[in-house]
């Protein structure tokens, strides 16, 4: 199957899903999600497989065992290709559209600590910092879960204090609504995304 972009009814999916995240009505529209939202996505990703990697689809179900939200099911249907623990390219689609993303995810602490050396290091923290302001500038928007405090070990007015308070890192662009993504030219759009960030991946599997 080549991929000829999501349809609309993809999105209404997930838009009547929120409305009704029950089992019942997934049961009642489960071919609705296989035929335009699952079929879709795995084209996708084998059209970018050869010069990404092999892609994981995540599960549509959500673990609520220790959840307050009890809701079965995902209102996004996501995926991710792994370039190192934790590291590397994301896609999904919901009903606000279609969003991209490239980062790291988690990382354990003897991880973390490498990251933020390399952060404190002038001369790769700045490389850092350059990076993140080409993206910004070309229309990504840096996020990640971050400190409150300062991380020990490190002052306040350190020059790059706000990267040091990262416990994860990364970059993401809304397609939204675009028309884009109702055609077949996503899969170059996409392309096109993820190389743009590959220089931000090397910089995290180089010094993590």
């Amino acid at each position: 199957m080549s991929f000829t972009g999501f349809p609309a009814a993809a999105l209404d999916f997930y838009d009547d899903l929120e409305m009704d995240n029950t089992k019942s009505w997934w049961t009642a529209h489960k071919d609705v999600y296989e035929e335009s939202v699952r079929a879709p996505m795995a084209a996708l990703l084998a059209e970018l497989e050869e010069e990404f990697g092999t892609a994981k689809m995540f599960r549509p179900y959500r673990d609520v065992r220790f959840a307050k939200d009890k809701t079965p099911y995902k209102t996004h249907q996501g995926a991710y290709v792994a370039v190192a623990p934790s590291t590397g390219w994301y896609v999904q689609v919901s009903a606000p559209g279609v969003r991209v993303g490239a980062g790291f995810y988690d990382a354990t602490s003897d991880r973390l600590a490498r990251i933020r050396t390399a952060i404190d290091e002038d001369r790769r923290g700045k490389q850092l910092e350059k990076l993140l302001a080409q993206l910004t500038k070309a229309g990504w928007t840096v996020g990640g879960e971050k400190l409150k405090t300062t991380p020990r070990g490190y002052d306040a007015d350190h020059p790059r204090i706000d990267l040091l308070r990262h416990k994860s890192l990364s970059v993401g662009k809304n397609y939204g609504f675009e028309p884009v993504i109702h055609t077949a030219e996503l899969t170059e759009q996409i392309r096109a995304d993820w190389r743009a960030t590959k220089p931000l991946i090397t910089w995290l599997t180089d010094n993590s």
